[in-house]
């Protein structure tokens, strides 16, 4: 199996960051620091199976027409391949993928 280096944009970081803070801030009660913080790690974790476990896909939404597509059960991420290289763009929560 080929070896990738990942690129991951500040866009793709931050979306998947501020997504679990939000839910940490409306479920302040149930949801803890300890669980924020690994859902975040999943979900970069995931990132390095891109071209690996998670197969290429067609993009679902149009922003993202130019780019492949790969998604976990809770995640999708647009990305490019470039020689050795998968650059991460973007990341959508899969409760929020839609035009």
């Amino acid at each position: 199996m080929k070896e990738f280096k990942y690129i991951i944009r500040k866009r793709c970081v931050n979306k998947i960051v501020s997504f679990y803070r939000n839910v940490s801030k409306k479920y302040k009660h149930t949801y803890s620091q300890g669980l924020m913080e690994k859902n975040v790690h999943d979900a970069f974790d995931s990132i390095n199976q891109i071209e690996q476990t998670l197969q290429r896909r067609k993009p679902k939404i149009t922003r993202w027409s130019n780019y492949h597509m790969a998604n976990t059960d809770k995640w999708y991420f647009a990305y490019f391949i470039k020689d050795d290289t998968i650059h991460i763009v973007d990341a959508c929560h899969a409760q929020n993928m839609h035009e």
